[in-house]
């Protein structure tokens, strides 16, 4: 059984960073049309620095206000320097994320849950070594457990003019149910965006997806993928998870969501109107050509979630 896994991941290797095809594609099926029941009305939730409940010191603000949707926002004060912030939650994950020094807020999601997260940033001092500037402990209670997956964040970028939200707003017009929305939002992805060989063997530590972009240019890697999709369907109040973490030896992005009546749909999607099948986008876009490969997409004890975002 791992020597079969091996040899699957090696030929999606050879399709995916390679750019080398290793067989006909098979046409993803476009989903059927409803009677927009639904409704399709974008609801962009906006991260808002309050000023009710705030922490920091001369060089960092820290604003908690709206920690109970499932955020918090940050802004560097002093002289710009190369910053590192850190998120350690409840479940004992720590987060670590590249923090602007532009004087700007930014926003960064609480996705452990309701408990106590320890928050700290830490100011190069050189080469690669970092000391505290500052440390904060809060506790946090959540007043709905999806909030961090409708927000906004770092990672997953948008607001109510962003050009992704609008089409989802149109995919979703004809829609009657969420798995309608998730089922058009998945094909046109699929369906219109490339993956860029040439960014995922140059794309620097650091960067963070232009959902925008992404549309723009029509390719992107697996972190641009799941960005795209985690915007397009939180706009349309659909939870969504960007995760990160691995697939054997393989660091990868995808996406998984929550599903009326089903729970949370890990490493999804794709759905043939009777079952949903464990997917992701990037290797829907890549390596459609058979169903040896999309057994090994589909096992589930190939994914290792470390973030969720």
């Amino acid at each position: 059984m791992k020597t079969h896994f091996r040899f699957l991941l090696a030929l999606f290797l050879s399709v995916v960073l390679c750019g080398c095809s290793a067989g006909s594609l098979t046409p993803i099926q476009a989903p059927a049309q409803g009677n927009g029941t639904r409704g399709s009305t974008r609801r962009v939730l906006k991260p808002e620095a309050g000023g009710a409940i705030t922490y920091g010191n001369e060089q960092i603000t820290l604003d908690a206000s709206h920690s109970d949707q499932g955020y918090i926002m940050l802004k560097w004060l002093a002289p710009e320097n190369k910053l590192k912030f850190q998120i350690s939650g409840p479940k004992n994950n720590t987060y670590t994320y590249n923090l602007p020094a532009d004087g700007e807020w930014h926003t960064y999601p609480l996705t452990e849950g309701s408990g106590t997260y320890t928050l700290g940033v830490f100011e190069n001092v050189v080469d690669n070594q970092y000391s505290q500037a500052f440390a904060q402990a809060l506790t946090v209670r959540l007043a709905n457990d999806f909030l961090p997956f409708l927000y906004p964040n770092e990672y997953v970028s948008f607001d109510s003019t962003t050009r992704a939200v609008a089409l989802a707003e149109e995919l979703a017009e004809h829609s009657d149910t969420d798995l309608d929305v998730i089922s058009s939002v998945f094909y046109y992805v699929v369906s219109n965006i490339d993956y860029d060989y040439d960014k995922a063997q140059n794309v620097q530590s650091g960067y963070l997806p232009d959902v925008d972009a992404t549309l723009a240019e029509g390719k992107g890697i697996c972190f641009d993928y799941a960005a795209l999709m985690a915007c397009m369907l939180r706009s349309q109040q659909i939870p969504t998870r960007l995760d990160i973490g691995y697939i054997g030896d393989v660091y990868h992005a995808w996406i998984s969501i929550w599903v009326e009546d089903q729970g949370w749909v890990y490493n999804a999607i794709e759905f043939d109107g009777t079952e949903w099948n464990m997917m992701d986008p990037t290797f829907t876009s890549t390596a459609r050509q058979g169903d040896e490969l999309k057994q090994y997409i589909n096992n589930e004890q190939d994914y290792f979630i470390k973030y969720s975002y």
